[in-house]
């Protein structure tokens, strides 16, 4: 990987990964997937981050796996290898186990692995100029990474249909109306939002209720609702003995901002 493809750095209590090749519209390539993964877990083992965010340099977001590597795996066929290590299989579905928030800042175009980078987000922040576009269908290829799971979750069966098929772009404004974006904000004010987001939860809220919750939500879209309510039922009494929740109760009694403990791995 070239120097600097890759930059990282913290922001107030984001851990920020920057794509960095703005000549290609931060096309990826294996080497930065490996790295990606790498920095996510040092910034999710690390108490002084609350969330980790991506964003792009220049007018992109990323624009997908880098043609000489899309080439390189369709050579490869089936043996092609992209779900970097064991783990849920596809590119960049570890972030749904990743314990702390992860947020794309997207500031630009978001296409085939971009596209999937912001889908496998847990939030979605976008500047005006952002757009997105699934663009596999145009490739020859299907519903790649879990796009056929969790994009319906987010947007409805018929408009992941609708986006999987056509591969159309999707600006700003019509992804925060079908709910693929949380938030539209001016350019210039994009990672100011993100950062005043994870400020107000570091201030706020605890960091062990965000991972048990996220870890919840993720694994009930798969569940009934007997098991999930039975499962939520069993966390809130286990929950009941953590010291956060007696700090939280406490905090409550005596009008005052709780200290709740930091998070370095799991919940």
């Amino acid at each position: 990987m070239s120097a600097g493809e890759i930059q990282f750095e913290t922001m107030g209590r984001v851990a920020l990964i920057r794509l960095n090749r703005p000549q290609t519209l931060n096309a990826l390539t294996l080497p930065m997937l490996a790295e990606i993964r790498e920095l996510v877990r040092r910034a999710e083992a690390d108490p002084e981050v609350t969330a980790i965010a991506f964003t792009g340099e220049g007018r992109g977001f990323c624009s997908g796996l880098d043609s000489a590597a899309l080439i390189e795996s369709t050579r490869a066929g089936s043996g092609a290898e992209l779900s970097q290590s064991a783990g849920l299989p596809g590119m960049f579905s570890y972030l749904l186990e990743v314990s702390k928030p992860v947020i794309s800042a997207v500031n630009g175009v978001a296409a085939g692995g971009g596209f999937i980078l912001a889908m496998m987000s847990d939030l979605r922040f976008g500047s005006q100029n952002a757009s997105f576009t699934t663009v596999f269908s145009k490739r020859g290829l299907i519903a790649e990474h879990g796009a056929s799971w969790l994009l319906p979750r987010l947007v409805g069966a018929s408009r992941a249909l609708d986006l999987l098929w056509s591969s159309r772009r999707v600006t700003a404004e019509e992804a925060l109306r079908i709910g693929l974006l949380d938030r539209v904000v001016p350019a210039d004010a994009l990672l100011e939002n993100v950062a005043d987001y994870v400020g107000e939860l570091a201030r706020t809220v605890s960091p062990t209720s965000i991972a048990i919750m996220k870890a919840q939500v993720y694994r009930h879209l798969g569940e009934a609702a007997r098991p999930a309510l039975e499962d939520s039922d069993r966390l809130t009494k286990a929950s009941l003995d953590h010291p956060d929740a007696k700090e939280g109760a406490l905090a409550l009694f005596e009008r005052r901002a709780a200290k709740f403990l930091p998070l370095t791995g799991g919940a």
